[in-house]
């Protein structure tokens, strides 16, 4: 019989949540909360923005706005093969540590398929000098490969440079209520620092566990899209605490890192489009419910999401805007009780007096339970 301490589903709940800074909003600067987070998920150019809302106390989009501007925070394929927005300290190690997993990911769609008989070498040196000092969107880069290469499709070879060579894409593409093309420059000019030759995995692997844990070797597999981290845990094991999930799976944790009690409450918050508190476990289960798929919302992020009620995905918002007003329309699960219907409410208007701070009027609805 096992003798590790056994940690319920609510308390794996509140656990993930105290070090994802969502029972209490915490008074940090964003890039540091960025850095605690490693990195927000960032299909949606503008989700980081309520992301970091939902978390910090006083947080305002200039802040963020900032630091991409001034290139302290970059978005950039890392994790998964997915645009994160993450530090430019961070960048340079974790681009070079996920870039098999992007690799991986892009030798397994149509666009690897349409580029065989190309050197892919030559491809990336020409990309790299189209994009040197003038960054460009894929539109504007496949012309000038299709006059290299005109037997191929120019689409796919515009893709394999923004998967295959280390990018970044640049304002004012993830600027607060602007938008702009998805262009692409050089991770490396663009950050003015060279990567890390040599990244560890071992530190990414204990950073995921502070701000993820306790976690399974294949909740941080699931989250980074590397494999064969069983060996790294194994490496690691001396100076970690074990722990029996609800279903008796291993889980590992930090000695010091912060385990709640399971009562502690858990106010409403409102997340954005890809949080990575729903998509960063193998077993989503202290989070989601069981059987319930995360919504992965297109458009500029930022005006829809899901919300947490107790701590647990609960429901699903959006916000419309007509002329000068704004309305979130926040579309539950199943009834709730009194006290939660006005947290989340009072919440709700929280989040739109940030996300739509310029409208004249705002007006919370709390739809059906469906």
């Amino acid at each position: 019989m096992s003798r590790e301490p056994v940690l319920s589903q609510r308390a794996l709940n509140r656990a993930t949540l105290a070090r994802q800074m969502l029972l209490d909003r915490h008074e940090l600067p964003a890039a540091e909360a960025i850095t605690r987070l490693v990195g927000l998920q960032s299909q949606a150019p503008n989700a980081p923005y309520v992301g970091l809302w939902s978390r910090l106390t006083g947080f305002r989009p200039g802040e963020l706005a900032g630091l991409i501007t001034s290139r302290q925070a970059v978005r950039i394929h890392v994790m998964r093969g997915t645009i994160h927005l993450v530090t430019a300290a961070d960048a340079v190690t974790l681009r070079p540590l996920t870039q098999t997993v992007i690799t991986r990911g892009f030798n397994s769609q149509a666009f690897a398929r349409n580029i065989e008989g190309i050197d892919r070498a030559e491809l990336l040196r020409v990309g790299q000098e189209l994009l040197a000092g003038q960054p460009r969107t894929r539109a504007a880069l496949a012309p000038l490969l299709a006059a290299r290469w005109p037997d191929h499709d120019p689409t796919s070879m515009a893709y394999a440079i923004t998967y295959l060579f280390p990018v970044v894409q640049v304002p004012p593409r993830g600027l607060w209520e602007r938008t702009g093309p998805a262009a692409w420059a050089p991770a490396e000019d663009w950050l003015g620092r060279a990567f890390d030759p040599d990244p560890s995995p071992d530190q990414v692997v204990l950073r995921y566990l502070a701000g993820f844990g306790p976690a399974t070797v294949n909740d941080v597999q699931a989250w980074s899209g590397l494999t064969r981290l069983a060996e790294v845990a194994e490496r690691l094991r001396p100076g970690l605490r074990v722990f029996r999930g609800p279903g008796g799976a291993e889980m590992l944790d930090l000695p010091d890192a912060p385990r709640p009690d399971p009562d502690t409450p858990a106010p409403p918050r409102f997340l954005p489009e890809y949080d990575n508190l729903l998509l960063s476990h193998a077993d989503r289960d202290r989070v989601v419910p069981a059987g319930r798929s995360v919504p992965l919302l297109p458009g500029n992020g930022a005006r829809a999401g899901t919300f947490l009620l107790d701590g647990c995905y609960r429901g699903d918002w959006r916000i419309t805007r007509d002329k000068e007003a704004a309305t979130l329309d926040i579309e539950p699960f199943a009834p709730m009780p009194a006290a939660e219907r006005d947290a989340l409410i009072e919440e709700g208007g929280r989040l739109l007096g940030f996300a739509a701070a310029a409208a004249s009027s705002h007006d919370v609805r709390l739809l059906t339970a469906r």
